[in-house]
C-alpha cells in the first residue's frame, strides 16, 4: 500500500435497539426494508408496523428484557472496529474504521457524513456478514451508496462482498470450538447454526446458504471433525425456512445421545440471537430434549486471527480493482444470480 493514503474502513451490521423504547423502530426498520420482506409498497410498511408492534410487545420484549432491555450488538461492532483499526494502522497509519448500522444508529445517513468528513482517498466496505445474502450485504451496500450520493461523498469506494472461507475467519472460529471441546470427554457433536431465511430467497438465486455450507465445510476440515450438521436458527412467520431447524437438530442429537457444541457461525459479533436465543432459550430447550451437555462456541468477535484477516482482506481489496469473494474473481456459480459480485452497485 502506498504510504500516507488516507483510508476508510466501513464495518457494517443489522443494528439493535439501545434501550426499551427503541425495540418497536427497529423492528419497524428492519421488516420495512425491501431485502427482508419483498411485499409491494404499501403492504410492506404496514406488515412491517404490525411485526413490530406485535413482536415489541411480546417476544421482542421478552427476548431484549434478558440483556437489560438493549442489544449490545453496538458495543461489540465497536469493539471490532477499534482492534481493527490497530491492526491496519501497522502498515496504514491513517486508516479509520468507521461502524454503520444497517437499522438503528449510527445508520448510513450519519455515517457518510462523517466519513466525509475525514476527507479519505479510498474507502473500503466491509460487512460483517461473511456470507453474502441479499437480506444482508445487500441491503447495507444499497443503502451505503444511497446515503453517500445524498451526502455527496464521492471518495473512490470498493466494497467486500464476502469471505465464508477466509483463513483467519476459519481459524478464528476453529480455534473457538476446540476451546469448548475441551471442556468435556464425553462424544460431542458440532451443530453450525446460520440465521435462517426463506427458501424462496435462496430459491430467487441469494448464494447465502451454500456460503454457509462452504463455511461448514471449511471450519470440519481444520477441525478435523467427524461430527457434525450444519442447521438454521430465528425462523418467524409462516413461510418454509430452509433446514434443518436448530430444534430439528437438537432433536436428533438427543436421539442419538450425544453432547452439541453450538458454533453460531453466519454471526461474528455477540447479540440478541446468540446471547438469547442460543444460550438462553436453545440450551432450555436441550435440557428438556435430555442432552446432557450443551456448550456453545463464542462468535469470531476480536479474535485476533479474525481481526488479522479482516485487515488483510482490507489490504487486498485497497490494491485490487474486482471483486473480493469466495471463488474470485465472480464470488458465485451463475445460478446464484443475486450475487454482489454479478449485481455490483457502486
Amino acid at each position: 500500500m502506498a504510504g500516507g493514503m488516507k483510508l476508510a474502513v466501513v464495518l457494517f451490521n443489522l443494528g439493535g435497539p439501545s434501550k426499551k423504547a427503541d425495540i418497536f423502530p427497529f423492528l419497524f426498520n428492519f421488516f420495512r426494508d425491501k431485502n427482508v420482506v419483498t411485499l409491494p409498497q404499501p403492504f410492506r410498511t404496514l406488515l412491517a408496523a404490525w411485526i413490530a408492534f406485535t413482536r415489541s410487545k411480546g417476544a421482542g420484549r421478552t427476548a431484549y428484557s434478558h440483556l437489560g432491555g438493549k442489544s449490545p450488538l453496538l458495543e461489540h461492532t465497536v469493539q471490532q472496529a477499534i482492534a481493527l483499526e490497530k491492526e491496519l494502522q501497522i502498515k496504514n497509519p491513517d486508516t479509520r474504521v468507521f461502524v454503520s448500522m444497517r437499522h438503528w444508529h449510527p445508520m448510513a445517513a450519519e455515517v457518510t457524513k462523517i466519513v466525509a468528513e475525514f476527507q479519505p482517498d479510498k474507502i473500503i466496505l466491509l460487512p460483517l456478514y461473511p456470507q453474502y445474502s441479499t437480506t444482508t450485504t445487500l441491503s447495507s451496500l444499497q443503502n451505503w451508496h444511497e446515503e453517500a450520493a445524498k451526502a455527496g461523498l464521492k471518495t473512490p469506494t470498493e466494497s467486500i462482498c464476502c469471505y465464508p472461507t477466509d483463513g483467519g475467519f476459519v481459524s478464528a472460529s476453529a480455534a473457538l470450538i476446540t476451546e469448548q471441546l475441551k471442556k468435556t470427554p464425553e462424544k460431542m457433536r458440532i451443530l453450525f447454526s446460520a440465521h435462517g431465511l426463506p427458501e424462496k430467497i435462496i430459491q430467487a438465486g441469494d448464494p447465502y446458504q451454500r456460503q454457509c455450507e462452504l463455511t461448514a465445510a471449511a471450519i470440519v476440515k481444520q477441525l478435523g471433525a467427524a461430527d457434525w450438521q450444519l442447521c438454521y436458527q430465528s425462523r418467524i412467520g409462516r413461510l418454509k425456512w430452509i433446514g434443518p431447524s436448530i430444534d430439528e437438530a437438537l432433536q436428533k442429537a438427543a436421539a442419538d445421545k450425544t453432547g452439541v457444541v453450538v458454533y453460531p457461525l453466519s454471526f461474528v459479533s455477540e447479540h440478541v440471537e446468540t446471547l438469547v436465543e442460543l444460550d438462553i432459550e436453545y440450551r432450555h430447550r436441550a435440557e428438556t430434549l435430555g442432552i446432557k451437555t450443551y456448550l456453545r462456541a463464542q462468535t469470531a468477535g476480536t479474535h485476533p486471527a479474525f481481526i488479522q484477516g479482516l485487515s488483510a482482506l482490507v489490504l487486498s481489496r485497497v490494491a485490487s480493482v474486482d471483486c473480493i469473494g469466495v471463488d474470485c474473481v465472480r464470488t458465485c456459480p451463475k445460478n446464484f444470480n443475486k450475487c454482489y459480485c454479478e449485481n455490483k452497485s457502486g
